[in-house]
């Protein structure tokens, strides 16, 4: 993939529109952002460094792991993965070019609402909307995300805008989690705070009061899903954060290794493997390669803990500092929508893993905003959501 490298109205040609368009359905298609690496060289000199920075403390973490080889291995990997999307966000220049993600995104809801009410019916909403290959949690923070897209995108017609808007919102709440809730509520405020027209803050601020009222006291006051949003239960996060924290106390430099750490989180690790909620409660089991691999899949609830127990100090000091840079550039630049991403995502983190790849689309969305924050700052003419 090339395009101009001082080109501020860059559009990708279509092809690759669609496959953005994709990812949410089929999200390997991400892997096509490999073919864009070689655009980190135009970045400013700063971006380099700091991307320099947090590969080397990436692999250097891995000299300090209990299985140095195997780490060293592993952080290689995704350390390709996560330049890999941050590359794409560099090739996509504008947080307008992720507007397909929405098409895709429409497909996942129409799927998770379909196989639930088909599988289960009715039943199955109560218990909370689920997906085949999404959970609950992930399917909550892409409704989030979607509903950013339809609000942000400026000059897109109603027709589609308002029913799109309402499965976005009825997908949300159908899924329940809290999480997502958070990441609403923050990355809508630091999106409004940035630049946001009173329209499109009105939109925002009048959608929150609404969803809080027919919950509180309207038809939703009688459906679990939405109830569940009220809950300040931790659902067991406080037990898997000590078991996080102590796995990292057992190899403070280096972690115990990424993608390793599912053993030591005994709180998680003792259920065996599980698949989506949506498909155990279709008595759909664990095969038997995916047992033995069960521990790579479990994660410790919170972003900073997270790499921590499998980076340990190094690794999370260079993810630190792409955050802190990432989200002082975004700050500058005044974009909207990768402000709504990267606080948003900060917000949820404190809770769930969401930066963590490979993942079902969201987590590399936020690598992709990152690379796109670390261009250099564009002359302010109007919302980048515009």
């Amino acid at each position: 993939m090339t395009r101009p490298a001082d080109d501020p109205s860059f559009r990708p040609p279509k092809w690759v529109s669609w496959l953005i368009a994709g990812v949410p359905v089929f999200p390997p298609l991400y892997l096509a952002a490999f073919g864009s690496l070689k655009l980190l060289r135009t970045l400013p000199l700063t971006a380099r460094w700091i991307l320099f920075f947090f590969a080397s403390t990436q692999l250097l973490s891995s000299l300090f792991t209990p299985q140095p080889l195997l780490s060293l291995g592993l952080n290689t990997a995704r350390t390709l993965f996560i330049l890999a999307m941050i590359s794409a966000g560099v090739y996509l220049r504008d947080s307008r070019n992720l507007r397909p993600l929405l098409w895709g995104e429409l497909i996942i809801f129409a799927t998770a609402w379909g196989y639930t009410l088909y599988t289960q019916g009715f039943a199955g909403v109560q218990a909370r909307l689920g997906h085949p290959y999404y959970y609950i949690v992930a399917l909550g923070l892409i409704a989030v995300v979607a509903l950013w897209i339809v609000v942000l995108w400026r000059g897109g017609s109603l027709w589609w805008r308002i029913p799109a808007g309402a499965l976005a919102v009825a997908t949300f709440i159908a899924a329940g989690s809290r999480g997502p809730l958070l990441a609403l509520v923050v990355g809508s405020v630091a999106a409004a705070a940035l630049r946001l027209s009173r329209r499109g803050f009105f939109i925002i601020a009048a959608t929150l009061a609404a969803l809080t009222l027919i919950t509180v006291y309207g038809p939703l006051s009688h459906f679990k899903p939405a109830q569940r949003l009220l809950t300040d239960q931790t659902t067991g996060r406080e037990f898997v954060w000590e078991d996080a924290y102590e796995a990292w106390q057992t190899s403070p430099i280096g972690g115990v290794g990424p993608y390793q750490g599912g053993p030591y989180l005994t709180y998680l690790f003792k259920d065996g493997c599980q698949v989506t909620p949506t498909l155990a409660r279709n008595k759909v089991e664990c095969p038997q390669w995916a047992s033995r691999l069960y521990g790579v899949w479990l994660i410790a609830h919170n972003n900073v803990l997270h790499w921590l127990m499998e980076t340990g100090l190094l690794g999370t000091l260079g993810l630190l500092a792409v955050y802190g840079y990432a989200i002082f550039l975004t700050v500058r630049n005044r974009d909207v929508f990768s402000a709504a991403i990267l606080f948003g995502f900060t917000a949820i983190g404190t809770v769930d893993v969401v930066i963590a790849v490979p993942d079902t689309h969201f987590a590399e969305i936020w690598w992709v905003v990152v690379g796109m924050s670390f261009l250099p700052s564009r002359p302010v003419s109007g919302s980048s959501a515009e």
